[in-house]
């Protein structure tokens, strides 16, 4: 029989501590000041703050046996909300004070008269990730309420958010910040990690619990109690951050010799209904929002589906081995919309993208609201459905000849690979194009097998009037057998110029 783990006192601190921290921070105003870091630390350059590391051999829990390593950031440069991290002992919470003895400054000269209770800018945590002897990281959290996290053979690329506030609102957006964090002590056996924060900005204090599973796909567990301070109206949760600047067909958009240039390349949905949603991510020339009107989502995710090294050829970015973050919800969301926000860019340094769930109805001030969800990295995307997977997509824009018939028409180009379609390849009469547009007329609908792809190439010419906008979906089928993700993509023809077709300011909204 095997054994059990040894029972928690029942005063250990816990997540129902962080809530009633939550709940008495959310009666208060909020309090800017006391975020404040030296001014000695504010001004740090970046080359500056990148000299400042922290010196592995004081790495936390090293002597315990446990696989897991705690290695705290340094404040500094744009890291400037300190951030107290406590360690959960024995179901105490104790401080991490500070001491420059925890870091090695490099050429920066070491700060003096630092208090030990400045606090730090976040902290990193690794474990044997790869290889059981080697230490690596699998999740990092820093800066406002951001973290990232990675599977095995992966590389660090987009990032999660704990919440989103405004974001591609009139008003700039607002930014979350955490102001404490706790980390339960691992033990020898432990096989998860897990971490407690409070949130805090002007609009809204919150609670979380993050459980960390690391592995092939490693995975977070979520538990997120909101408490706002006003009723928001554009609140993001389970907010996903990623960056695009050049796809496969954006010719214009690349600035040296890589073919494509992003750490997601498509924003992916399972619906409440079931339907499995693809809407391939641009660079806009403006600013657009794609919104998805939903009940009880059961997944959506930013996707790099593209993991092939010739697509990128950048040695150091390895923009091929960053992750995808899939999100699952637990328990019933309700009514609301899944958002996708594209915003111009033209450096890749620059995340421009963001996907999250903003419930139907605004957050009522002083009354919490609970949200658990499941997020994981992961590397490919096969597992997730059993259905044909959108593999690369072009438009009119982006190819020769692409308005094929007159003003106002465009071609879109889909090729779909996997699933069931190598069965139909000897009866490709039994496949059907489904292709539907909210606005203007689908002229034709072409279907023919792609044999390097071993797939099928689905081809739709539509036409659209001046000044509209429509949305664009298609997906293949045999009678009512359906046999491919839904691909959804948005075209506009701006009023008097329908010989060019242009991306619209915002998609319009489907319920």
């Amino acid at each position: 029989m095997p054994a059990q783990a040894p029972a928690r006192p029942t005063n250990s601190f816990g997540y129902r501590d962080v809530v009633e921290q939550a709940t008495a921070l959310a009666k208060q105003p909020f309090d800017a000041e006391s975020a404040r870091i030296p001014d000695e630390l504010s001004k740090l350059s970046y080359d500056s703050y990148r000299e400042i590391r922290f010196r592995r051999d004081k790495a936390f829990w090293r002597e315990g046996g446990s696989d897991f390593r705690l290695l705290p950031f340094h404040l500094g440069f744009l890291h400037n909300k300190p951030v107290q991290v406590h360690i959960i002992s024995h179901g105490s919470a104790i401080p991490i004070p500070f001491t420059t003895s925890l870091f090695e400054y490099g050429k920066v000269p070491v700060p003096k008269g630092l208090s030990p209770a400045l606090g730090f800018a976040g902290f990193a945590i690794t474990t044997n990730l790869n290889e059981p002897k080697v230490q690596d990281e699998v999740i990092s959290f820093l800066g406002a309420s951001y973290f990232r996290l990675i599977g095995r053979g992966q590389r660090y690329g987009l990032s999660a958010r704990s919440l989103a506030l405004d974001v591609g609102g009139k008003g700039p957006e607002e930014f979350p910040f955490m102001r404490a964090l706790w980390l339960e002590e691992p033990s020898r056996d432990s096989t998860e990690l897990v971490i407690y924060a409070l949130l805090d900005s002007p609009s809204v204090a919150g609670a979380f619990r993050y459980v960390v599973s690391p592995g092939r796909d490693t995975h977070v567990d979520v538990t997120a109690t909101i408490i706002p301070r006003r009723e928001i109206e554009r609140i993001g949760i389970a907010p996903l951050t990623s960056m695009f600047q050049a796809g496969e067909g954006d010719l214009g958009q690349r600035t040296d010799f890589r073919p494509e240039i992003h750490d997601s390349d498509g924003l992916m949905m399972q619906s409440g209904s079931g339907e499995w949603i693809w809407r391939p991510i641009r660079n806009p020339k403006e600013l657009r929002i794609s919104s998805f009107g939903d009940k009880n989502p059961r997944g959506f995710g930013l996707m790099q589906r593209d993991r092939d090294f010739g697509s990128y050829q950048d040695l150091e970015a390895r923009y091929d081995a960053r992750p995808s973050y899939w999100v699952e919800p637990q328990g019933d969301w309700g009514e609301g919309r899944v958002e996708l926000i594209e915003i111009p860019t033209t450096n890749e340094a620059l995340d421009n993208i963001v996907a999250c769930w903003t419930p139907k109805t605004p957050l009522p001030s002083g009354q919490a609201a609970e949200f658990k969800y499941r997020i994981s990295a992961i590397t490919t995307t096969w597992h997730l459905h059993p259905y044909a997977q959108v593999q690369q997509s072009f438009n009119g824009s982006d190819i020769e000849d692409g308005v094929v018939d007159g003003n106002g028409t465009k071609r879109f180009i889909v090729d779909f690979a996997g699933g069931d379609l190598a069965y139909y390849q000897s009866e490709p009469e039994r496949l059907e194009l489904v292709a539907t547009m909210t606005g203007g007329a689908v002229n034709s609908r072409i279907v023919a097998f792609h044999g390097p792809l071993k797939g099928v190439r689905a081809i739709v010419d539509a036409t659209l009037p001046d000044g509209q906008s429509a949305e664009l979906r298609m997906f293949l089928r045999a009678r009512n057998r359906t046999l491919s993700e839904t691909w959804t993509a948005t075209w506009s023809v701006p009023p008097g110029d329908s010989s060019r077709a242009q991306p619209p300011t915002q998609a319009p909204a489907r319920n």
